[in-house]
């Protein structure tokens, strides 16, 4: 039985010396982050950390802006030999006081265990999403001609598309994300387009905005084909066309999450325009 806590743990703000003890947690928990994406967080936002007797992080959590009115929650994180002890919800009430004082509002993509510890602290639900796992490679068409690879040129527009959305801009993410492994495809009429990134286990398809089903099933086509090896997209289940488009392409569900903000009950952004996340780390 674990010990009983006599007094709250210490939690406080870590650096990037810590990456390694990180993605050993996110690693243990089956998470597909890498050090380029635990990176992201140190550069451009905050993590806390709880950490253990030889200085290694036990339990850990992100806060990263997107813009000036909203912070990402994610990464919340405990060892599985500390876990039943409380130390997440010290760390996500590290992350919520974070964002109070910065005057963001937290949003997150929970777990089903998450979402049972993120209800009582005043968290709300926006829409569900579903994880997809499949394989990538030129077995996936339907594309051609209709979409492109992605460049520099294209970013600011990139940026345009991913703000309405999402409802909030993070220009610094995906400026980071296009320099770190990251390939894109553009919809040629303009009102879309997909980026992927290289992850632990699988490449992480996301996020994928677009007008319309037709433009979101290009899109994804174009990214799958592109892609060797196991592939994972984060499917806003209200997209159920996309949704069927992937089961014919051998993709079957494999977890839920819920989109979630703390104290807001309606979604900010153009959900109808947002097809796949970037992920539960990054929205």
């Amino acid at each position: 039985m674990a010990p009983i806590e006599t007094t709250p743990p210490k939690v406080g703000r870590i650096g990037p010396d810590h990456i390694a003890g990180c993605l050993d947690l996110s690693a243990e928990a089956g998470w597909n982050q890498t050090a380029a994406d635990w990176s992201v967080f140190f550069d451009a936002g905050t993590v806390f950390a709880i950490a253990g007797e030889d200085g290694r992080p036990v339990a850990t959590g992100a806060v990263l802006p997107h813009g000036p009115d909203i912070a990402w929650i994610s990464m919340v994180l405990v060892r599985a030999g500390q876990r039943g002890r409380g130390l997440g919800t010290h760390i996500l009430n590290a992350c919520l006081n974070h964002c109070r004082a910065a005057g963001l509002l937290p949003v997150l993509d929970a777990t089903p265990a998450g979402e049972r510890v993120y209800r009582p602290l005043g968290f709300l639900p926006w829409f569900g999403l579903t994880r997809w796992e499949g394989q990538g490679g030129g077995g996936v068409r339907g594309a051609a001609g209709r979409c492109r690879p992605a460049t520099a040129d294209d970013l600011p527009a990139i940026l345009a598309l991913d703000t309405q959305a999402l409802g909030a801009a993070r220009a610094a993410l995906l400026g980071r994300l296009a320099g770190s492994g990251t390939s894109g495809f553009v919809h040629v009429d303009g009102t879309g387009f997909v980026l992927s990134r290289p992850g632990r286990a699988a490449t992480q398809i996301g996020p994928l905005v677009a007008a319309s089903d037709a433009v979101a099933a290009d899109l994804l086509n174009a990214a799958c084909a592109a892609i060797d090896g196991p592939v994972i997209i984060d499917l806003a289940d209200h997209h159920t066309a996309l949704g069927q488009h992937l089961g014919a392409q051998r993709f079957v569900p494999s977890r839920p999450f819920l989109r979630m903000a703390c104290g807001h009950p309606v979604p900010i952004g153009t959900s109808g325009r947002l097809f796949a996340a970037a992920g539960p780390e990054f929205g």
